[in-house]
């Protein structure tokens, strides 16, 4: 298999009529998604798109956003997703940084930047006769256009190429020991690599069958678990926040479920173990950059599961901890998480400066603080950029909101630093409480003091009803830390 984009139509001939991928619209076997496929590559062909071209794709999760991503594939284009709840000038915004030439939207009123359009429900569904692509991309050719939220200022593409595509979906359908009876149901959006990797490419590379749900809620996930009995799932820990908070009448028939995936942001011991609990389900920790194609290390579904680390490195990638100057440090010693592998970006799509200091020697530096166990197995600490410095001592957030887990009625936490015209800094707490669970600030300061110094209790702690999310569903601290900036008198 010379690159992903070309794994359909070696699985078409030998699965054929099998179950590849359904939404609440379309149910396609391996040979109609590679027909679907085949005729949107012809109809992007038409259109002038080629070689090198960039494709933006402007949907919902849906099939066709899968078929365009992978048309765009076929013919040597490479696709940017783009979230399609952004407004019009975030949406443009991506497309003009992409270059991209066209864009594949709902309709007529969906930004494009002036670029040529074509409406999903425009899309070619019927394979020309005899049609082939005109030409094979190579292994390192940009594949994925993937932007990042942008927390620390504008969008960044994170540019991913088949290569990077090919060895991540592999390793992780390895690492997940997926077989062709996997059957994964995909609730994390689209345009996060997340989704494409673990809930798309993974199964399909092992011939398994994908779904793919509506919007996400709880009574649509309980509902499609009983109906579609998928084998797997990934999500982010606020969805199993909001599963694990439902009354115990919402359950229903899990059984069909051999394990969980958890990634994209930390999640506590406490959320993990509840929800383990909750549903009988092994939920396996993972971790990694979209930088670095998606996950770099994920506790084992079978083998040891250390609650608290996001597990060993990945297949083929290698993790290491060092200090400031770049040198590594031995195990059980918190330093800078780096990252080396197959999986690790081309670069910042127009940004070389930014790539050079993100990639040194080979070596991904994610700006998070970890550790690594005498196994190998990775425990984070927190982010370097979220570290908050009170008066000169440095404290991590994760600790403090790790603490705070520890409270029966904490459903979430997170913890910022607030600025303080002594200290500098000043760690501020925002809780989400269980439902009907009597939690006050209060009461929670008091939980705190046995566990964590003086230093490291919050200055305040507010009980909210649910914490702001970035579009991929990180908890948007820089969002939390403006809320305590200075404004402007007017």
């Amino acid at each position: 298999m010379s690159h992903i984009g070309y794994f359909a139509w070696d699985l078409a001939s030998e699965r054929g009529d099998a179950p590849c991928l359904r939404d609440d619209r379309l149910h396609l076997s391996y040979q109609q998604f590679a027909e679907r496929v085949d005729a949107f590559a012809a109809q992007l062909s038409e259109k002038g798109v080629g070689r090198g071209d960039v494709v933006a794709i402007m949907l919902p999760n849906r099939a066709e956003l899968l078929v365009a991503l992978m048309a765009s594939w076929r013919i040597g284009a490479a696709a940017t997703p783009v979230n399609p709840t952004f407004t019009a000038n975030e949406a443009e915004y991506q497309i003009d940084d992409a270059a991209a030439v066209l864009v594949v939207n709902e309709g007529s009123d969906a930004p494009s930047a002036g670029r040529p359009t074509i409406a999903v429900d425009e899309m070619a569904s019927t394979s020309r006769a005899g049609w082939t692509p005109n030409g094979t991309p190579g292994g390192d050719d940009l594949a994925l256009l993937i932007y990042t939220s942008g927390s620390t200022g504008r969008p960044k593409g994170v540019m991913l190429s088949h290569d990077n595509l090919q060895f991540m979906s592999s390793s992780m359908a390895q690492h997940l020991s997926l077989t062709p009876e996997d059957h994964c149901l995909l609730i994390l959006p689209l345009f996060h690599v997340n989704a494409i990797c673990v809930s798309f490419l993974s199964p399909m590379l092992t011939s398994g069958q994908l779904s793919v749900t509506g919007r996400f809620s709880p009574a649509r996930f309980f509902d499609d678990v009983a109906r579609l009995r998928p084998t797997y799932f990934s999500a982010v820990p606020t969805i199993y926040a909001l599963l694990a908070s439902q009354p115990d009448a919402t359950t229903s028939d899990l059984s069909s479920l051999r394990f969980a995936v958890c990634g994209a942001a930390p999640i506590s011991k406490e959320l993990l173990d509840r929800a383990e609990q909750r549903f009988g389900l092994v939920i396996v920790e993972g971790y990694g950059l979209t930088e670095g194609t998606c996950a770099s290390a994920c506790n084992p579904p079978d083998g040891v599961r250390k609650l608290g680390t996001v597990g060993p490195a990945l297949p083929g990638q290698t993790l290491a901890i060092v200090d400031e100057a770049g040198s590594p440090l031995p195990a059980g010693t918190a330093g800078e998480v780096v990252i080396r592998g197959a999986n690790v970006m081309r670069g910042y799509l127009g940004r070389p400066d930014e790539t050079e200091r993100t990639i040194v020697d080979g070596w991904l530096h994610t700006g998070d603080v970890g550790k690594l166990d005498e196994d190998g197995y990775l425990t984070l600490v927190d982010r370097i950029k979220d570290m908050i410095i009170r008066g000169g001592e440095n404290i991590y957030p994760k600790e403090i909101e790790n603490a705070l887990a520890t409270h029966d009625g904490v459903l979430e936490a997170a913890v910022i630093g607030a600025p303080h015209e002594v200290y500098g800094e000043v760690p501020v707490a925002y809780v989400v409480a269980y439902p009907d669970a009597q939690v006050t600030g209060d009461n929670l300061a008091a939980h705190l003091v046995s566990r964590l110094t003086k230093v490291k209790l919050p200055v305040a702690i507010h009980i909210v009803d649910a914490l702001p999310r970035n579009p991929v569903g990180k908890i948007d601290k820089p969002g939390l830390r403006s809320r305590h900036r200075p404004q402007p008198v007017s």
